[in-house]
């Protein structure tokens, strides 16, 4: 078979739409060429594209389905918020349509018509996108209670300056709420009021978020988040992640990175810092997650008698 001519360079290593092709020049003929993925109808592609990033596999299905925006799952993939551990198929993108518009049947993609506002659409690298409120409450449908605050702290969270390029949350409590309030008889309604209650500003990450709930649920007094400890000479040092400043009670949860060598020489220095301000820290790692969290909650408890804590104070 004759070798087919070079596509332009915008539509190279990426899927892309047939209308968009031919308003750059590309032939029928050559739309046709075997040589092209076909990926459903009107998107095509030259190679492989499951490596690609999720905004640039994503964006053809949306281009060609009218008055629709990226949802549920494929949303929180690209908002960035945490979702179960495991991720969706590479092959499948969830996209939303408002209720009332006609049925589509479309290979790779997941359609959900339901109520939709317009101010409940944003974008993220040019994709229309459902907002972080909005997909909190679709994400409702399949997630767990603890899995949906997980997500709820994650938008209310306050970005840490100078390490992030945002400076404000994604959404605010009364945003999830407001939610809530619009989508009266919505699946999954229950279990977003449920989680509303106990999501909290100040988690930096699900892990804290599922540590904080378990501590909570044993009947432990309810920690800070990411409070700064004030010395007695008035300066701030370290932000524990979860503290109880009432007995001097630091929880650090370690990640994988806390194994770096860099990552090391910060937790010593900071140890050396709870020993100096008086501070009691307990190390908390995935280990101690298991088995319901009931290691965590015990050295939680215990660092708490010791500093004074009696049970029903």
């Amino acid at each position: 078979m004759k070798t087919p001519r070079p596509l332009p360079v915008d539509f190279q290593d990426r899927p892309f739409t047939v209308v968009d092709a031919a308003r750059a020049g590309v032939s029928p003929k050559r739309l046709r060429h075997s040589s092209l993925k076909r990926l459903g109808k009107g998107i095509r592609a030259e190679s492989a594209t499951a490596e690609l990033p999720l905004s640039i596999r994503v964006r053809p299905f949306i281009e060609v389905n009218e008055r629709c925006a990226a949802s549920h799952l494929t949303a929180a993939e690209l908002l960035v918020l945490p979702r179960r551990l495991q991720k969706g198929s590479q092959d499948m993108f969830h996209v939303i349509r408002p209720e009332g518009e006609a049925h589509l049947n479309r290979p790779h993609v997941i359609v959900h018509r339901m109520k939709l506002y317009s101010d409940e659409v944003t974008t993220v690298k040019g994709v229309p996108v459902t907002t972080p409120e909005r997909t909190w409450l679709d994400m409702a449908e399949t997630l767990s209670v603890d899995e949906l605050i997980a997500m709820g702290d994650s938008c209310v969270r306050v970005p840490r300056a100078g390490l992030e390029d945002r400076a404000l949350p994604l959404c605010c409590l009364a945003d999830l709420q407001r939610m809530i309030d619009r989508h009266k008889g919505k699946r999954g309604l229950r279990k977003a009021k449920e989680a509303i209650k106990l999501i909290r500003v100040g988690s930096d990450s699900p892990q804290e978020t599922l540590l904080r709930l378990a501590v909570v649920r044993a009947g432990l007094p309810e920690p800070e988040l990411n409070v700064p400890i004030i010395g007695h000479d008035g300066l701030r040092h370290h932000e524990p992640d979860l503290s109880y400043r009432e007995y001097r009670v630091g929880i650090e949860y370690e990640g994988e990175h806390h194994g770096d060598e860099v990552q090391i020489v910060r937790d010593i220095a900071r140890s050396e810092c709870y020993e100096m301000l008086g501070w009691t820290e307990v190390r908390i790692s995935k280990r101690h997650m298991l088995n319901d969290a009931k290691p965590a909650v015990a050295k939680v408890r215990t660092a708490l008698v010791q500093a004074g804590w009696r049970p029903g104070r």
